[in-house]
């Protein structure tokens, strides 16, 4: 998943989907599938971003949860939408069903990184001295969950194609925002990490959550998951203007320092593409780029 300066004013990105890709850009999104037969299918659908709808939603801070919601829906959507091509079906979810899926990965996301977290420092208070040492070691038993779920998800076949389609998204992002065509052979020199990825981006949550938490003090165990999730937000704003900020100054090498963890991370979501992944990847491009010309 990725919340990816280019050639254009436009960070185009995407995602990795079932056999495939998903590419965005301001106009529009795009799914391509690679087929049973072979043969390489694409669908595109209008969209509008959250930013271009309400001045509010391009406020410091603030865009930074519209864009995630909006890559949220999308990328459900995206998800949907791959599984139909790739098996040549027609159904793809409702709002309801979509909606119902959100909710529970959200859901599934605060019992995973907020719940258990707190619940184990909670357990344990007693031998830990001091709120602010609770409160650290709480972020470290996240970063360690979210590493370990990396690592166990990676081990799985299935996902190791939908890294593959990860780097080749990441590959052909990286050609486009060179200004080098979009071929197969230009696509194959690039990296398979890209700095605006997702996978940056939840890293770098969860570090800031480390001194946002922090700030928080003790509490009943009641208060410590609930006052967590309220500054969720403000959490998730800094995090997205950290990478808008390191992403603009990855030339430098204070910059590449900064971008460095979640690269490495992404190490654990990418993996390298065959040619034909690769091919996919530039026929999502490709498709939203029609809206340019």
């Amino acid at each position: 998943m990725g919340l990816h300066s280019v050639v254009s004013s436009f960070n185009y990105g995407g995602q990795a989907v079932i056999e495939g890709v998903m590419m965005r850009g301001p106009r529009s999104y795009a799914v391509a599938v690679r087929q049973a037969d072979g043969s390489i299918v694409a669908e595109k659908e209008r969209t509008v971003a959250y930013a271009e709808r309400n001045p509010v939603f391009k406020w410091p801070l603030l865009r930074g949860n519209f864009v995630l919601f909006d890559s949220l829906v999308l990328g459900m959507k995206a998800l949907s939408k791959s599984a139909n091509l790739a098996m040549e079906e027609e159904e793809e979810l409702s709002w309801a069903e979509m909606s119902g899926s959100i909710l529970l990965a959200l859901v599934l996301a605060i019992v995973l990184f907020i719940v258990a977290p707190v619940g184990a420092v909670h357990l344990i208070r007693h031998w830990v001295p001091g709120i602010l040492v609770q409160n650290v070691l709480e972020g470290f038993i996240r970063i360690a969950v979210f590493l370990g779920y990396l690592v166990a998800i990676s081990r799985m076949k299935d996902i190791e194609r939908v890294f593959m389609y990860h780097g080749a998204e990441h590959k052909v992002i990286h050609t486009y925002e060179h200004g080098d065509d979009l071929t197969v052979e230009n696509a194959r020199k690039y990296s398979t990490l890209h700095p605006r990825c997702g996978t940056s981006f939840l890293l770098v949550v969860l570090v800031i959550s480390i001194f946002i938490f922090a700030l928080l003090g003790g509490g009943s165990l009641f208060w410590k998951i609930g006052s967590r999730i309220l500054v969720l937000p403000a959490v998730a704003g800094l995090g997205y203007e950290f990478i808008r900020f390191s992403g603009r100054w990855q030339q430098h090498a204070w910059g590449r320092f900064l971008i460095a963890p979640g690269l490495w991370f992404q190490g654990l979501t990418t993996r390298e593409p065959d040619d034909e992944q690769l091919e996919v990847a530039i026929r999502a491009l490709e498709e939203v780029l029609k809206d340019e010309n």
